[in-house]
């Protein structure tokens, strides 16, 4: 089930730390696979990670000056490029994960883009986002947040890719 072939639809999974964001999108992946779909993921990191190793052949051409660097082995390909301004994961879909059908982020609170909060009541805190920032469902066990807005039980895996398949046609 290929749903286009320009940019793919992207939503952003928002939440506070421990939320389960991870492990949500982690059990959504093979449930849009099992429909036929080419599943993308972005994540967002607040703190500095270190993607190639000094002294590598790819950290040697970014070291040299190459815009991009790209390792591609028999099974696996990774892109290393400076980010010196923010990226927007619309923006990042469109420049590098054009094969994909959907793509799933984590983070980007902050960002535009279509967006579905993890909310646990266990955590104790305020939702991360508010429906203006484009919260369009949530993921929770807190149906008095937000109660205009689709909610999916944690653990609803077929009823969010229902949401999210149905979301994508309307847009």
């Amino acid at each position: 089930m290929v749903l286009s072939n320009m940019t793919p639809p992207v939503f952003i999974f928002v939440g506070h730390s421990n939320s389960g964001k991870t492990t949500l999108i982690e059990r959504l992946i093979p449930e849009l696979i099992r429909r036929g779909l080419r599943v993308a993921t972005i994540k967002h990191a607040h703190h500095k990670v270190q993607l190639d190793t000094e002294g590598k052949d790819s950290w040697r051409y970014k070291n040299a000056g190459a815009a991009f660097s790209m390792l591609v082995t028999t099974n696996k390909l990774q892109l290393v490029a400076d980010a010196d301004e923010e990226r927007e994961p619309a923006q990042l879909a469109m420049r590098f994960l054009g094969e994909a059908d959907i793509v799933l982020a984590e983070g980007f609170s902050r960002a535009p883009g279509s967006k579905i909060e993890v909310l646990r009541r266990a955590l104790g805190k305020p939702p991360r986002c508010e429906i203006g920032d484009g919260l369009i469902a949530i993921a929770t066990d807190c149906p008095e947040i937000y109660p205009e807005l689709p909610h999916f039980a944690l653990d609803d895996l077929e009823m969010l890719v229902d949401f999210l398949l149905q979301y994508t046609h309307r847009t």
